[in-house]
C-alpha cells in the first residue's frame, strides 16, 4: 500500500543529486576579477592567455586564478586595490584591440566550469554594480530624420531641373520654387520621395510645408529607442561587460545595469557618448548651395563644407585604432551603400579636399534662481581634411587625434552610432560591500524563517515533522539549482519570494498530516491512513498552488523588475515545493513505514 516502484524512488534520488550539483557552486562566493574580449568579436587564441598572465607577472600583480570562459580571460585576484591596477596595466600595454572589465567573478573549482555549470545570477541589489537611467533626445531624432528628408528632396528637385529652395524649420520642410507652375510637380516629387509625410500649401503660393504624421513621429521614436539600445549593448559587450541589462524604461528612457562592474566612470563616457563622424567634400569656391563653414579643432582654420554628406557613422561597419606613418589614426570600413558612395564620390574628385567632421551632443545644465536649466550643446569640428589623391571605395584612414581620442572614437564607432543621442538621468553605484550586507540579510531573514519553521514542524508533528523539514531543505537546494540552471538574477524581492516559499512549502504537508490524523482519530490503520492522508489532500494541495501559481505568473507578465524577481522565484518555489511536499516526503515516509507493521504512527 505504501510502496514506490523503484523507478520512483531512484528519480527521486536522481533528481535530489542534480539539484545538489546545480546549487553547489553557490557556496564558494565571488572574488575581484578582470574580463577581456577582443574588441573586434574574434575568439581569443589560447595562447593569449599565457601572454596576458606573462604581462602581469612582470608588474607583479600575478592573479589568484585564471581561465578562458565564453570567449573571454578572466583573471582573479585576492584584493580590489590588484584588480584596478592588473586592469589599467592591460588598457595600457594592449591598447583599444582588447576590452577590459573589472568586475567579480565566482570562485568555482576547475571541475564545476568545465562542465558547464555556474552559481545563479545576482542582481544589481545584490552583486553590486553600476545602474544608469538614460534619456534619449526624440526631438534630435526627428530633426535628423527631416535632415535626411531636406537633403532628398533637394536632390531629386535638382535632378528635375527645377530651381528651388529647400529649408528646414522647426520640424518643417518648407520647399519654395521659383515658378508657381513647378509648385505641383513639386508637390509630386516629393510625394514619390515619400507617400506617407503630410504636404501642406504654403500662403505665398510658391511654396510647400512638409511635416511628418504622428504615425510616422511614433514609428521614428520607436526605432531610436530600439537602435540605441542595440548600439548600448553593442558598447557595452565591447567593453567585456558579463552580463549586462539594457532595456527600454517608458517612452524615451533606457535602463542600463551592470551586475559587478567597478569602474563607472569610464562607463558613463562610453555609453552616454555620441561621438560620430560624417565625411564632406571642401567647398573650394564657395559657390555651392547649402554650403556652410565648419570650425577646426586645435586652431585649425574653418572651411566651407558642402552640403552633401558622402558617408556617416551609421554607415561604418568596423573601426580600428593605429598608427599612421608615426602618427594616431582611425582605419574605416564602410558598409556597401556607404562604399559606393565613396567609390563614386572619390571617382569624380580626384585631387580635391575631403574633411572628417566630428559631431558631439552633450547636454550641460545649470541652476539659475534655484531651477535647474538643462540645454544640448552640438559641437561639429573637423578633425582632418585631405587632398583625395586615389580612387577608393569601403577602406581609408583618418587622422588627427591624440591616441587615447582615436581608441575611443573606434570603439564607438565599431559598436555603431546612436540614432539620438541619449543623456544621463540618473546613476547609482552599489558597491561589493553594500551588495555583500544586502545578501547577508536576506539569507538571514532565509535562515530565521526556516529554523522557525522547522522548530514548529518537530514540535507538533514529530517524525512526520522532520521529514516535512527534509523536503523543506530540499526545497530550498532546487529553487537554488533551478536559479542557477536558468540564471534567472536573484534580487532582494527574489529573497523576499523564498522567504514567502519556506513558509508556504509546508501547507501541503500540514494539510497531508492533518488528514493522517483525522484518519487515524476515525479508527483506520496507520499504513491506511497514510495512503489516505496523501491521496485525499492532494486535490487541496494542487487547488491552492495552481491559483498562487496564476497569481505569480500576472506578476510576472505585468510588473516592472523588482517585481518580476518576487514572481521568478515564487513560480519556482511553487513548483519545487508540490514536489518536495508530496512525492519527496511521501519517498521517504514508505522508505520509513511501508516496509513494516504499524501500531501507531508518530504525527
Amino acid at each position: 500500500m505504501n510502496h514506490y516502484p523503484a523507478w520512483k524512488n531512484l528519480l527521486v534520488l536522481v533528481l535530489v543529486i542534480a539539484g545538489i550539483l546545480l546549487a553547489l557552486p553557490n557556496i564558494y562566493g565571488s572574488a575581484p576579477a578582470i574580463q577581456i574580449v577582443r574588441t573586434d568579436d574574434a575568439a581569443l587564441a589560447a595562447h593569449a592567455l599565457e601572454n596576458f598572465q606573462q604581462t602581469l607577472d612582470a608588474k607583479n600583480l600575478s592573479p589568484s586564478n585564471a581561465y578562458m570562459e565564453d570567449s573571454r580571460i578572466v583573471f582573479q585576484f585576492a584584493d580590489v586595490d590588484t584588480q584596478q591596477k592588473a586592469g589599467t596595466v592591460i588598457r595600457e600595454s594592449y591598447g583599444s584591440n582588447y576590452g577590459v572589465a573589472l568586475t567579480l567573478a565566482p570562485k568555482l573549482p576547475a571541475w564545476l566550469r568545465d562542465i558547464g555549470l555556474a552559481p545563479m545570477s545576482l542582481g544589481l541589489d545584490l552583486r553590486g554594480g553600476v545602474y544608469f537611467l538614460l534619456e534619449v533626445d526624440m526631438d534630435t531624432a526627428i530633426t535628423n530624420r527631416l535632415t535626411l528628408y531636406e537633403q532628398d528632396f533637394d536632390e531629386r528637385l535638382r535632378d528635375a531641373r527645377i530651381r528651388h529652395r529647400v529649408e528646414l524649420q522647426d520640424q518643417t520642410i518648407r520647399v519654395r520654387v521659383s515658378r508657381a507652375e513647378d509648385l505641383e510637380q513639386t508637390r509630386e516629387i516629393i510625394n514619390k520621395a515619400d507617400s506617407d509625410v503630410l504636404i501642406l500649401d504654403g500662403t505665398d503660393g510658391k511654396s510647400l510645408l512638409v511635416r511628418m504624421t504622428e504615425q510616422q513621429i511614433k514609428a521614428r521614436q520607436d526605432f531610436a529607442i530600439e537602435q540605441n539600445i542595440t548600439t548600448l549593448r553593442n558598447r557595452v559587450d565591447q567593453l567585456g561587460v558579463a552580463e549586462p541589462l539594457v532595456q527600454r524604461q517608458g517612452v524615451d528612457r533606457i535602463v542600463v545595469q551592470l551586475p559587478g562592474v567597478q569602474d563607472p566612470n569610464r562607463l558613463d563616457e562610453i555609453l552616454t557618448a555620441t561621438a560620430t563622424l560624417e565625411f564632406r567634400l571642401v567647398d573650394q569656391d564657395g559657390s555651392s548651395p547649402g554650403s556652410r563653414r565648419y570650425q577646426g579643432r586645435s586652431g585649425e582654420r574653418a572651411q566651407m563644407l558642402k552640403r552633401e554628406i558622402v558617408a556617416s557613422g551609421d554607415q561604418i561597419i568596423d573601426a580600428e585604432s593605429g598608427f599612421s606613418e608615426g602618427s594616431p589614426a582611425v582605419f574605416i570600413t564602410l558598409d556597401a551603400a556607404g562604399g559606393e558612395r565613396m567609390l563614386e564620390t572619390t571617382r569624380s574628385n580626384v585631387g580635391k579636399p575631403m574633411s572628417s567632421v566630428f559631431i558631439e551632443t552633450r547636454r550641460e545644465s545649470k541652476v539659475v534662481d534655484g531651477e535647474t536649466i538643462s540645454r544640448v550643446i552640438k559641437t561639429e569640428e573637423i578633425i582632418n581634411t585631405a587632398v583625395i589623391r586615389g580612387i577608393f571605395k569601403n577602406r581609408f584612414q583618418i587622422s588627427g587625434l591624440t591616441p587615447g581620442e582615436a581608441r575611443d572614437l573606434a570603439l564607438l564607432l565599431r559598436a555603431g552610432a546612436l540614432a539620438a543621442p541619449v543623456f544621463k538621468v540618473e546613476e547609482r553605484t552599489i558597491g561589493p560591500s553594500l551588495g555583500q550586507d544586502n545578501i547577508d540579510r536576506g539569507f538571514e531573514a532565509v535562515q530565521v524563517g526556516f529554523l522557525m519553521v522547522v522548530l514548529f514542524m518537530l514540535v507538533y508533528y514529530r517524525w512526520f515533522g522532520f521529514i516535512a523539514n527534509i523536503a523543506l531543505f530540499s526545497n530550498l537546494v532546487f529553487i537554488v539549482a533551478l536559479l542557477s540552471l536558468l540564471q534567472a538574477s536573484l534580487t532582494l524581492p527574489g529573497i523576499a519570494g523564498i522567504v514567502l516559499t519556506v513558509g508556504m512549502a509546508v501547507d501541503a504537508n500540514v494539510l497531508i498530516f492533518e488528514r493522517i490524523r483525522e484518519e487515524l482519530a476515525n479508527g483506520v490503520s496507520p499504513q491506511a491512513s497514510i495512503s489516505a492522508g496523501y491521496e485525499k489532500a492532494f486535490s487541496s494541495i494542487a487547488d491552492a498552488n495552481i491559483t498562487t501559481l496564476i497569481a505569480a505568473i500576472v506578476l510576472f507578465a505585468f510588473g516592472t523588475g523588482p517585481i518580476k524577481g518576487f514572481a521568478v522565484t515564487l513560480s519556482l518555489g511553487i513548483i519545487t515545493s508540490m514536489f518536495t511536499a508530496i512525492v519527496g516526503t511521501r519517498a521517504i515516509v514508505n522508505l520509513a513505514f511501508g516496509g513494516r507493521k504499524l501500531s501507531r504512527v508518530s504525527v
